[in-house]
Order: C-alpha cells, then structure tokens, then sequence
C-alpha cells in the first residue's frame, strides 16, 4: 500500500460528486468532467438549492461548480452552502462570462476555492480542481493510507517559548511608538490603521495578518494593473514562462506619506507581533504569503517553503529584501533552505542582522 501514488489513491478509492450549475460553459466542461467525476448537472441556482434540499450526508455534493448569474445570487448561494454543515467544507468554483469590477474580490470574500473568467484553459482548470480535491478532501486519507509521507511542521517548545517572551517584551517596550504610529496615520488619511489581509502561513493554514495601513483604502483594488507594469520580480524572471508568485511594485503610488516612512523602517510590521502572541506566525520564519501568491506555490518543489513557520523577518529580510536585482526563483530559494534547514541558532543570527536591514535602499 505504501507504493500508490496520490494519484491512484485519487483514482481508486474517491470519485468526487460534483454539482455544476449553469448552462454557458457545460457544453465545454461537461464531458471532459464526466471522465474524472460523478457529475450532477443543474441547468440554474433553482435547480441547485432544490438538488441540495433533497441531499442527504451521504449524497451531498464534495464540489460546486457555478456559472455566475447577471443578478449575482450565486453570491447567496456561496454563503449558504458554507453555513451548511453537510457542504461547509466543499470546493466551490465559480466561472464568470466577462469580467466585472470587484467580482473576483467579491468571490474571495465569500471564501470560493477558486474563480476564473472566459476564456479560460480547461485543462487548468482540471489540474487546479483535482489538486483541490487531493488536499482539501482526501488528504487525512491519504495520510492513513501513506503514513509519513506527508510532513507537518510542529513548532519547538523552545522557539515558541522565545516566540511570546520577545514578543511581549516588543510590544510593552514599543507600545509608545503604536499610539504615535495610530494617530499619524489617522491624522493623514481616512479608514482603519490595522490594515487586516489574508495569508496563508505553516501548512497553507490562512488567518488574518496584520499591519499598520500603510496605503489608500482602495490598494487591494488597484494592485492588478499595477502588477502588470511595475512588479520588480517581473525583470528579473523575464525568461521564465511560469507565472510570478510574488508581487512588490517599484514606488508604489498606493502608499501614503506615513506610509512611505513606516514601510521603509519596517514600522508596519510591527502589529505582526500579535499574530505571534496568537501563534499565527513566529518572530523567524517564512513570511506569511497572500492568497493570490500562495496558489501559485503548490508544486512539490515549492510546497516546501509551507513546511516552515510563518515569520516576521527570514532569510529573506536580510539577504536582498528590496533589492531590485532579486529574482522571483532567487526568493523562494531561500524560503525553501530556511524550512529545511532551520535552527535556534540560525534564528537568533537573522534576529541580529534584521536590524541593519530595516531601513531599506529602494521604495517597494
């Protein structure tokens, strides 16, 4: 039993119910569905709320696949099925005709496993919707199948230990510098000063990641375009046909002039320290990524960056943090050599050199 790959246990053992709403895109995807999955089609919403009335715990759909409606009820339906306990953990797919002006970030609120717009590639869309369902649905399967062969990083005592005295020592010391911090940027620009983001740290987990604002409230929404023309990892990966999975844009014209000082003395990370305090993150560590950039690192070769803990500052902080010459490949190198090849003395060395580092040469 030891020898089956993934894919045989996938095969073999588990076929996917999936409930696919909509008529749009079925002539597309409908068959090539049907070779892989058990697949229920609904031809609207209706049909789908009526199917899932009638669905018991053994015949609940594991994956919803959904045209998006001009009304966006499918929106409702999202919600629904996620508050329901026979469906809260299911992969949801939505597909839209065109794009639309916060539709994609109105799906990622929602908490959708994945979103794609016609014209999309179906073949991706398949390797992205199997990959889902090996490692959100069948995976404490697999790991009685396989036993140790899927690795979890378990923090030291030791570390986490260190990890709560230092950051309680941080904040009481620093406290004075929170509240000037708060009010300037309060002073110069409406919405929050803890700026709130998704990330996915230590085994993909996904918690809120906090940071003094340091941009306009609408820079989540303008980050697309600008990714397309000033994203610094995109010189240096210019050859590789892969997609970018980290994003840091040159003079950033998002950022504020508060935010200009705290992001250039790596003020704003500082209520990070209270994800430590949580056990989000450790004061050493990968950093924690966005969703966007975290999808794209799903590969067996850069998965491993996910089995080290989360951390404020790393090997990357004091070896080329804004450098302009740093590569996209160069980055997840040195994640990758970090959760290999942690230790506490290793922490302590970046702990030292992190200081120096803080003040950065380049606005990114």
């Amino acid at each position: 039993m030891n020898d089956l790959s993934t894919e045989t246990v996938f095969r073999r053992s588990f076929v996917p119910n999936v409930a696919y709403s909509g008529q749009f895109f079925y002539d597309q995807l409908g068959e090539v569905l049907s070779e892989d999955f058990d697949v229920d089609h609904l031809s609207s919403l209706h049909e789908l709320k009526q199917h899932l009335a009638e669905c018991s715990i053994i015949t609940s759909p594991e994956v919803f696949i959904m045209e998006v409606d001009q009304e966006k009820e499918v929106f409702q339906l999202v919600k629904d099925i996620r508050a329901n306990p026979l469906t809260a953990g299911a992969i949801i797919i939505l597909l839209a005709e065109r794009q639309k002006e916060g539709l994609k970030s109105k799906a990622l609120k929602e908490k959708v496993s994945d979103f794609y717009i016609y014209p999309f590639d179906i073949d991706e869309l398949l390797e992205r919707l199997k990959f889902l369902i090996k490692f959100k649905l069948i995976k404490p399967d697999i790991k009685k199948l396989i036993p140790n062969t899927v690795q979890e990083y378990r923090m030291p005592l030791g570390k986490r230990l260190f990890d709560i005295c230092f950051a309680s020592l941080a904040i009481l010391f620093l406290s004075p510098l929170f509240l000037i911090i708060a009010l300037w940027i309060k002073i110069e620009s409406r919405g929050p000063i803890i700026y709130r983001s998704k990330r996915a740290g230590t085994g993909y987990k996904i918690f809120d990641f906090y940071k003094f604002r340091s941009m306009v409230v609408d820079a989540d929404q303008k980050l697309k375009e600008l990714s397309k023309v000033a994203n610094q990892y995109a010189e240096s990966s210019a050859t590789s046909k892969e997609p970018l999975a980290f994003v840091k844009i040159k003079n950033d014209p998002r950022v504020t002039r508060v935010g200009a000082f705290i992001r250039n003395t790596s003020i704003d990370e500082l209520p990070q320290l209270f994800n430590v305090l949580k056990g989000d993150m450790s004061i050493v560590g990968n950093r924690p990524l966005p969703l966007y950039e975290a999808e794209l690192l799903t590969s067996n070769l850069w998965s491993m960056r996910f089995l080290g803990p989360a951390g404020i500052t790393g090997l990357w902080q004091i070896s080329k943090r804004g450098k302009s010459e740093m590569s996209d490949e160069e980055r997840k190198g040195l994640d990758n050599f970090y959760a290999k090849n942690s230790s506490f003395l290793m922490d302590l060395k970046i702990i030292l050199k992190t200081f120096p580092a803080l003040l950065q040469k380049e606005k990114v």
